[in-house]
């Protein structure tokens, strides 16, 4: 009898499973899931290994990009931004790399530069989990740009101020000095 059901089930045509790859593109696999909770050995070792494969693809949008994320969870901000740059730099119509360098400028408070590069994501989003995901990021921007939280932008030299702020503290010395 259980000879019988083995072989029957046997016979039964098998669904196919569509080949799912373990991660898109050829990007590493994340070896965790909440960024709080990463010791700094994993996450110093993760980011040689995204070191390495970029500098053995180093086309790659996707490679950078995550370099770049990783480089942004070990709080080196400057080195996150340019593997941000270099994969938008790359493929300018990867919409995760804009989309990773705009939520840089965003959490850096750069407010007017993120609502400009999270625009340029929103313009390359094919699905609507990417719509929603810059949608909702530009209205968090927006929202902190009418509550006045962002940093100013330094678009003027401060040379005659600092001039006068050196004239005056002499002035204010020699005045001490002549008492």
């Amino acid at each position: 009898m259980m000879e019988e059901i083995t072989l029957a089930s046997q016979a039964l045509p098998q669904p196919m499973a569509p080949e799912v790859p373990a991660y898109p593109r050829g990007l590493p696999a994340i070896p965790w899931r909440d960024p709080h909770s990463v010791p700094q050995e994993l996450l110093a070792k993760y980011i040689r290994d995204l070191e390495n494969a970029c500098a053995a693809e180093p086309k790659s949008a996707g490679m950078r990009t995550c370099l770049g994320m990783a480089y942004a969870m070990n709080y080196e901000i400057y080195r996150s931004m340019d593997a941000l740059e270099a994969a938008v730099k790359l493929e300018p119509d990867h919409f995760f790399a804009q989309m990773k360098y705009a939520e840089l400028h965003y959490r850096l408070r750069a407010l007017i530069k993120a609502e400009a590069e999270t625009s340029k994501a929103l313009a390359l989003a094919q699905t609507p989990w990417e719509f929603s995901l810059a949608r909702k990021q530009l209205q968090e921007i927006r929202a902190m740009m009418r509550a006045g939280t962002q940093k100013p932008e330094w678009t003027k030299s401060l040379r005659a101020p600092a001039f006068l702020f050196v004239a005056m503290f002499f002035m204010v010395c020699a005045a001490e000095y002549w008492k």
